[in-house]
């Protein structure tokens, strides 16, 4: 990165340390911190389409679509985490596998499952071997991403469910005697004043998600937890140009000030939104703003 960087063993204090922040892997550290605020970016609104499909299916008048729905929410919510991102992600990524291995290679005459090994032809690999790097890592973000989604989904749903049971039923009957349809009360009456009935689930559905991004190096997305592992472990002067002791406690105390600071935004964020979404409504912040305005006026 820099030009006096290009023998590190003669420097030594601020310029070492500045040479050994810029190295590549750190450049990647930084990098990762992207990655994850990028998943956070695209699984929130995906977990909570999720949610909302489960949470509707669960509503459902027909049986079997309200069976598929409860029975989403109960499955994952029931499995643990951890279980369920080994689990699933390596079973999606052999589904998707198989079924490339049937189309691609019809010919294909050995059993594709020999004890432990999971055996497919080449053009069948999802990605393949000979896609470049950038390929095999957008392929495990997504799957990161997809993953996240059903989880959390579940949770969100859960949480969806029980704040349309909470609308007051007078106010959907009140919809149903001025003619309108059940859809037109469901996108126009239910839908809105549930929100604030969820948002406190929600919130805390957030909180957990942020907490549970350090679960990415189980699925193969090199995250700020695996470089920090990586960076922080010592480092002797056979292997690195800057070698160094077991520094993992600094790297991890700068991933607990960085969640820290993000729990923080979010807290004040999630604490706006409430408020806005609180105004007019029946609710003890909606009566609490309402007795402010008044006095107020």
């Amino acid at each position: 990165m820099f030009a006096y960087c290009s023998d590190p063993s003669v420097l030594d204090g601020l310029p070492w340390l500045s040479c050994y922040l810029t190295t590549g892997k750190h450049m990647a550290f930084y990098a990762s911190f992207g990655t994850v605020l990028l998943l956070l970016a695209v699984t929130a609104p995906t977990a909570l389409l999720f949610g909302l499909g489960g949470a509707m299916a669960a509503r459902a008048r027909f049986a079997l679509v309200r069976w598929f729905g409860k029975g989403y929410i109960a499955i994952v919510r029931g499995v643990p985490d951890i279980a369920f991102f080994l689990f699933f992600v390596i079973a999606l990524d052999q589904g998707i596998e198989w079924l490339r291995h049937k189309v691609k290679c019809p010919d294909w005459t050995e059993p594709v499952r020999q004890g432990s090994e999971f055996l497919v032809c080449d053009i069948a690999k999802m990605p393949l071997s000979a896609s470049p790097q950038w390929v095999h890592e957008i392929y495990g973000f997504w799957v990161a991403v997809f993953t996240f989604a059903i989880v959390f989904g579940a949770f969100a749903a859960n949480v969806l469910y029980g704040a349309m049971q909470a609308v007051p039923r007078p106010q959907l009957e009140t919809a149903e005697a001025y003619g309108m349809s059940p859809r037109q009360t469901f996108w126009r009456v239910l839908m809105p004043q549930m929100w604030i009935y969820a948002l406190p689930g929600l919130s805390n559905l957030w909180m957990v998600l942020i907490k549970a991004t350090p679960l990415l190096f189980l699925l193969g997305v090199e995250d700020i937890v695996y470089w920090a592992r990586d960076l922080g472990a010592s480092k002797t002067a056979r292997f690195t140009a800057y070698p160094h002791g077991d520094w993992r406690m600094w790297y991890f105390l700068a991933l607990l000030v960085f969640y820290l600071l993000f729990t923080r935004v979010s807290e004040i964020a999630l604490t706006r939104i409430t408020k806005r979404l609180s105004h007019g409504q029946a609710t003890l912040d909606g009566e609490s703003q309402r007795k402010n305005a008044g006095s107020t006026a």
